[in-house]
């Protein structure tokens, strides 16, 4: 007879997808400004608007919020050269991630060029500013510098905490606060490495048979390298 597992082993990989409607989005001073102009939207001054901000800021929360209020499309940059690009404008809206890693300048300036004449409305995600991407198509680069800018700052430590109970709770883990501060001061501030963090916890915990405590935490960021040796 097979040996019975043991509770350590029915611990199951159950990842929640994250949670990007308005409500789930925390307002902070980072990302205040940001969140206010595209809240204007169809007010806004240009049909382009550049969301700007370092990884785990929360550009992909903010554009996924501004997809769902403007009915628009969801498209990575690098994946415009292979996409039919009149059906990509077949929505009031384009949201498109990660410009800066763009793959192919041409497409990307007839997409522009698509859109102001449809009076579509595209948002860009990216990290770095247009000046900064490299970019040969003089009159692409011309065109993306005019565009307005919604500008995200890293998390603050107080953002920071204030996502990582919200990431608890929607896993229906109650952990105390010294837990909440623990991770907050030893984790770079980055709203997707707090999001994986709280999976894995969630995952120890289950396979621990016990909640989510500090030396828990402590010893996960220790063999990420992120925590410190503190008792």
């Amino acid at each position: 007879m097979a040996a019975k597992p043991s509770p350590s082993q029915l611990a199951f990989d159950l990842e929640l997808p994250p949670h990007f409607g308005r409500d789930d989005f925390l307002a902070a001073p980072p990302n205040q400004n940001a969140l206010a102009l595209i809240e204007t939207w169809p007010r806004w001054p240009d049909e382009l608007l550049f969301l700007l901000g370092p990884a785990g800021s929360g550009k992909s929360h903010l554009a996924a919020i501004w997809a769902a209020k403007a009915d628009a499309e969801i498209v990575a940059a690098k994946d415009i050269a292979s996409t039919d690009l009149r059906g990509l404008l077949a929505r009031p809206g384009l949201v498109i991630e990660d410009a800066d890693k763009l793959v192919s300048e041409a497409p990307l300036f007839h997409l522009i060029n698509l859109a102001r004449e449809g009076g579509i409305s595209i948002l860009l995600t990216a990290r770095q500013r247009p000046e900064l991407w490299g970019l040969a198509t003089a009159d692409l680069l011309s065109r993306l510098r005019l565009a307005p800018v919604a500008e995200l700052g890293a998390p603050n430590e107080a953002l920071l905490e204030a996502v990582l109970v919200k990431l608890f709770c929607d896993r229906q883990l109650v952990v105390d606060a010294n837990v909440i501060e623990y991770i907050a001061r030893h984790i770079d501030r980055s709203l997707d490495l707090a999001r994986g963090i709280v999976a894995q916890l969630d995952r120890e915990g289950l396979a621990q048979g016990r909640k989510v405590t500090r030396a828990m935490a402590r010893d996960l960021l220790q063999r990420l390298q992120l925590g410190d040796d503190e008792a």
